[in-house]
Parts: C-alpha cells; sequence; structure tokens
C-alpha cells in the first residue's frame, strides 16, 4: 500500500522537480569527477595499467619493493613527468640517491615538472625544495600514513553521507516496489561508507583487505547510478496514474 506521506514526482509542483533534477546533475557530474581523481590517484602503482586489486594495496599498505618516491612516480604523479625523465630520478633513487647526482641532474627535473605544487606552500603536499627532502622520499613505501587516513576519513564520512542523503530525499519520491527493495537501495550507500574508509585501516594491516575497498566502493558507484537514473527517469518520464494509490490502498 502507497504510504500517506509519499508522493510521486508528478504531484510535486514544477519548481520542485526542476530543482531536483539540477542537484541530480551536478552530483552525476560531480561523482563522475570523483571517479576520474580515484582512478588518477591510484591506477600504476603497480607497474601494470589500469586499476587493479594490487594498486589499491599498494596505496594503502605500501610496496615492499619500491619507495615512497617511486610510488609517487609510477602512481598518481605518472602523468607529471615523461617516461625518460621518470625513469632518470628512479635510477637515482636506486641508485643510492647520491648528493651529486641530485644536484647534476635530478634537481632540474624536479624544479621542472614538481616545483609548481611542492614547494612547501602547502603542509598537506611533501616539499621537494632540496635533497633532504627528495632523499627523505627515497625510503619504503609504507603507504598512506595513519594522520592522513585519519583526516581523509572524517572528511569522506560527512562528505559522502551527505551526498546520499541528498539523493535518497529525491530517490524518495520515486515508485519502486517492493519498498524493502527501495529502502535496501536507500541504505546501501551508508553500509558502503562503512566498508570502504573501514577497509583502508584493515588493507593498511593487511594488503588482502583491497577487496572491501573495493567492494564498498562499487556498492556506492551501483546505488548512486540506479537511484540517479530511476529519479530522473520518473521526474520527467514515468506516468504515475492517478488511481495508483486508491487501487493500492483498496488491496492493501
Amino acid at each position: 500500500m502507497v504510504h500517506r506521506m509519499f508522493f510521486h514526482y508528478s504531484e510535486l509542483p514544477l519548481s520542485l522537480r526542476t530543482l531536483f533534477t539540477s542537484a541530480l546533475i551536478i552530483l552525476g557530474v560531480g561523482y563522475l569527477f570523483a571517479m576520474v581523481h580515484v582512478y588518477n590517484s591510484h591506477a600504476g602503482r603497480d607497474g601494470e595499467p589500469g586499476l587493479t586489486i594490487q594498486d589499491l594495496a599498494i596505496a594503502y599498505s605500501g610496496n615492499k619493493d619500491a619507495t615512497k618516491l617511486e610510488a609517487a612516480l609510477f602512481g598518481p604523479m605518472s602523468g607529471m613527468l615523461p617516461n625518460d625523465e621518470r625513469n632518470s630520478v628512479v635510477r637515482w633513487v636506486r641508485g643510492g640517491a647520491d648528493p651529486k647526482e641530485y644536484e647534476d641532474s635530478v634537481k632540474t627535473v624536479l624544479e621542472k615538472r614538481c616545483a609548481t605544487c611542492h614547494n612547501g606552500s602547502n603542509p598537506h603536499i611533501t616539499p621537494l625544495t632540496d635533497y633532504k627532502e627528495v632523499a627523505g622520499l627515497a625510503e619504503l613505501d609504507t603507504g598512506i600514513d595513519l594522520f592522513t587516513l585519519v583526516r581523509v576519513s572524517h572528511i569522506h564520512m560527512f562528505g559522502i553521507t551527505f551526498i546520499f542523503f541528498v539523493m535518497g530525499q529525491i530517490f524518495s519520491h520515486a515508485y519502486v516496489r517492493p519498498v524493502w527493495f527501495k529502502s535496501v537501495v536507500i541504505a546501501t550507500p551508508f553500509v558502503a561508507i562503512l566498508l570502504d574508509v573501514g577497509s583502508w585501516y584493515l588493507t593498511k594491516l593487511n594488503p588482502s583487505f583491497a577487496w572491501v575497498v573495493l567492494v564498498g566502493g562499487g556498492l556506492m558507484g551501483m546505488s548512486f547510478a540506479f537511484q540517479w537514473v530511476v529519479s530522473m527517469y520518473q521526474i520527467w518520464l514515468y506516468k504515475y496514474l492517478p488511481g495508483e494509490r486508491s487501487r493500492e490502498a483498496a488491496l492493501g
């Protein structure tokens, strides 16, 4: 039976449907940008093209076969340097990070390609302005540090919760049956947030939990896509019959 508090999009004023549509468009574009950012941040960390489970494991637990600088150069910063310059920096690191070689060749590369962002002006971005700072990154890659995980966790949990609260509010006006399925779709991204963020810490302890990171992100993406498509379709194209409410009431 249709709940007495349920109002389909077609029963709402045009202004409210326009508001919902505008919000869905912006949220949809923003989610696409977020997916591109996630891909660009993690893809290629294992030296292979594309985003893999190994890339996620390396991002959170580190790479025991590479240094922090290598992890960045083959991961989120892979597109900032041409292959020849990146390979020269990696050879320098693996060759012992010699100070003289740094002054002769590596310093020039980093100043040209990295200094714009890594100049020390942003406390959240590692500076690369002198040999000591760069050599400090020639240490074993241990993944994202705990403080960064905590900082990113609260940002994600507040931000994503707000996004899916808005999405759920809009989707709640869609006519979807059975009602329990609709409720599961609304609740799924909130469970997925806990899975996703919680698995960051578990993956740092054990790389095998990288699968949970992928599952959590996948559930969020599928729920977002389903709510977005159904909402947009029903706002403008779905015909909610005037007698639907009374028929369900009679059947109930």
